[in-house]
């Protein structure tokens, strides 16, 4: 009997090594997209378009993140130059060329489909810092440092010029999470501060638009524009706030379903999910995050070599920052940077390529023993 059962653990253990899947790590997935679709369903004010197209969404992510998952780790290292040349070059041309949306020019439309090349760069700029410097992350030296920075701006400087300040900043910050987790000396970073601080008044007058000075303003005095440019805040606080423990109930959030909230079922969706679903709601949904990054950093510990580790902790650092900056954001704490709740905001092409970065994690992590 006890022999059956084990036979029958060890088929269904190899069911999963045999897709390349981590059971625990995909459930979790599932379960958090779950729960940002019925939010998503509930913000969107029970749309049926909206809903059917973050379904579709989802399906096309998890077929992704799947065929990505079969695929060994050797291709992603090998690959990683190329794609991130082909990154660059979708970002020149989207800069040329782009369709403008709400005064940015930040989409590729191929007719049967519509795209954001810069959501691309989250995955191709730390694939290439950690393919440049992981043989010998140890050594790291000035100039390699140098070399890995402009890898780091190139895409960076291209997503902000569209403008896109949100997504430029968190592509810098994940060429630089890689370099921080690879061991770079602390003078260094010291050094980058220093630099960062110095050349912000440069940053301020001569790179930054107007809106977003604006956005920077009211982070620090919302009232002084109540219906203007702190509109947004203020009535996030006011759905947050509203929410108390166990919300007003799916469905009845008076700031999301009376349309007091802009954009809530896209960079605003947590103000959603605060009022109908409260603390409580809160309390499951990060639960979630934190049940998925401490499974993720589990895979990176047992990652068969430097580039799998550095790569699968870069990618959790990166989805824990999403969700610090996009909660901060929406609570005040930052300024309304546009960037969206990950696994929970509408979104095609975000979610695609966060799922794409799970596939790749899993492939490295499933991989190891072939």
């Amino acid at each position: 009997m006890s022999i059956r059962i084990s036979n029958e653990k060890i088929k269904k253990k190899s069911l999963w090594a045999r897709f390349h899947i981590d059971p625990f790590f995909m459930f979790t997935i599932i379960i958090l997209l779950i729960y940002g679709s019925i939010i998503v369903w509930s913000a969107s004010g029970q749309d049926i378009y909206t809903i059917e197209r973050k379904l579709s969404q989802v399906i096309i992510g998890l077929i992704t993140m799947i065929i990505l998952a079969q695929l060994p780790p050797k291709i992603y290292e090998i690959s990683a130059y190329y794609l991130y040349l082909i990154c660059v070059i979708l970002l020149v041309i989207v800069d040329i060329y782009g369709q403008v949306s709400k005064g940015s020019q930040r989409w590729l439309d191929l007719g049967i489909l519509r795209f954001q090349p810069s959501e691309i760069a989250k995955i191709a700029v730390p694939l290439t810092v950690t393919r440049f410097i992981h043989s010998d992350f140890h050594k790291l030296n000035f100039q390699k440092i140098f070399v890995a920075l402009i890898f780091i701006l190139i895409p960076t400087i291209l997503i902000a010029i569209q403008p896109d300040l949100g997504t430029s900043i968190l592509v810098a910050i994940s060429g630089l999470i890689v370099l921080f987790i690879s061991g770079i000396d602390w003078k260094f970073i010291f050094i980058s501060l220093l630099l960062i601080i110095l050349l912000s008044p440069i940053i301020w007058l001569c790179l930054m638009q107007d809106y977003q000075k604006e956005r920077i303003m009211m982070l620090f005095n919302p009232n002084s524009d109540p219906l203007g440019a702190g509109y947004h805040i203020m009535q996030s606080k006011i759905a947050i706030g509203s929410g108390g423990m166990y919300g007003k109930g799916l469905l009845e959030g008076t700031q999301s379903q009376l349309n007091f909230l802009p954009e809530r079922h896209t960079d605003f969706i947590f103000a959603v999910l605060a009022e109908e679903l409260g603390l409580m709601g809160i309390g499951i949904l990060f639960l979630l995050y934190l049940v998925l990054i401490i499974r993720g950093l589990m895979l990176a510990l047992r990652a068969p070599n430097s580039f799998g580790c550095i790569i699968i902790s870069t990618f959790m650092l990166i989805l824990f920052i999403y969700v610090i900056i996009n909660v901060s954001m929406v609570s005040g704490v930052l300024p309304v940077v546009g960037v969206p709740l990950p696994m929970v905001s509408y979104g095609g092409s975000s979610l695609i390529v966060l799922l794409a970065g799970f596939g790749i994690m899993m492939s490295i992590d499933t991989h190891r023993k072939t």
